[in-house]
């Protein structure tokens, strides 16, 4: 369970998240809603501990999220394999030399056998339509490739809960109607999902809750 208990942050002394409380169960489909600027990927950050209240609390499941307890390498390993982050641009995600090496990363961090991480990387790169890449460079190919790219190393880590920042961005007609899909069959395998977005309709049919952030 996600708590978020009178939540606020500024940047430069300018107000993003002004006093927001609210609670995500397991297992819900969570929209963000709000014009740009108004804290949507803000709270994404917030919520994946890359920055922290700086009044209020988070609580993740039963634990509050502070500097100090992401310091902790042991906590920050378990936190991380739990909840997946997919960043609006892909480049900001995308670092190894391969799109294989990218998608087996995570697993091996999380320790796994190497026949469990080829697997997961194999499996992920048929659905996610990235056999053909595997050998390629993340950064040689298309908006529209990295940003499947960008899934698929979430895929392999297979989180509880996945965090998204417009996650249409860079697809193709046919990239967005396989988002359409992919995003019920998440749910239906009890997965959490919170998405910001402009374009609703891909999580439209599955939506549990709508956050309105206001700028």
């Amino acid at each position: 369970m996600i708590i978020l208990d009178d939540v606020c942050f500024a940047y430069d002394d300018r107000p993003i998240l002004s006093h927001l409380t609210e609670t995500i169960e397991p297992g819900q489909a969570v929209l963000l809603t709000g014009p740009n600027g108004s804290g949507k990927s803000t709270l994404l950050r917030l919520l994946n501990g890359l920055i922290f209240p700086q009044l209020g609390t988070y609580t993740f499941d039963g634990t509050v999220i502070t500097t100090a307890k992401m310091r902790d390498h042991r906590y920050s390993k378990w936190f991380h394999q739990r909840i997946g982050y997919i960043w609006q641009h892909p480049d900001s995600q995308l670092f190894c030399s391969s799109v294989r090496e990218e998608l087996a990363f995570g697993p091996v961090q999380m320790g796994l056998p190497s026949e469990d991480v080829k697997k997961r990387v194999d499996d992920a790169l048929e659905l996610l339509g990235l056999t053909k890449l595997a050998d390629r460079a993340p950064y040689s190919l298309s908006g529209g490739e990295k940003k499947r790219t960008a899934m698929a190393s979430i895929l392999t880590m297979n989180p509880q809960i996945w965090t998204m920042d417009e996650p249409e961005s860079y697809l193709d007609a046919d990239g967005l109607t396989w988002l359409e899909d992919f995003l019920p069959s998440l749910k239906a395998a009890g997965k959490t999902l919170i998405v910001a977005t402009h374009h609703a309709g891909i999580i439209q049919k599955i939506i549990d809750k709508e956050i309105f952030m206001k700028s």
